[in-house]
């Protein structure tokens, strides 16, 4: 089973700012949104670029590269020149820490 990984505290991220934090050797950025936390991997499925410089704006994150848009929620491209959506980690808050799990191959214990 994939274990959850402590990524920052809670109080850490402040509503709408980005956290980046390795997760089995990949890295994911974290999104406070509201008091909320989403996490997807740091990368656009555009051109590799990583997606944590790029401006948070509403439940969006922007490529600082090329101006692809992705959902912090889902994944989804909501612009392009991305066609192709970004992964998003179950993300869950347990005793003060933001936990991450990467659920690609396993799922989270």
């Amino acid at each position: 089973m994939a274990q959850w990984i402590e990524v920052a505290r809670e109080g850490e991220i402040a509503p709408g700012a980005t956290k980046v934090a390795e997760v089995n050797g990949g890295m994911v950025v974290v999104v406070n949104l509201d008091g909320e936390y989403y996490a997807i991997d740091d990368v656009c499925t555009h051109d590799g670029e990583s997606l944590a410089g790029g401006d948070v704006e509403g439940d969006e994150i922007v490529c600082p590269r090329h101006g692809a848009r992705f959902n912090v929620r889902t994944g989804a491209v909501v612009a392009p020149p991305a066609v192709e959506p970004v992964h998003v980690f179950p993300v869950r808050v347990q005793q003060g820490a933001i936990e991450v799990c990467d659920d690609r191959w396993e799922q989270c214990s």
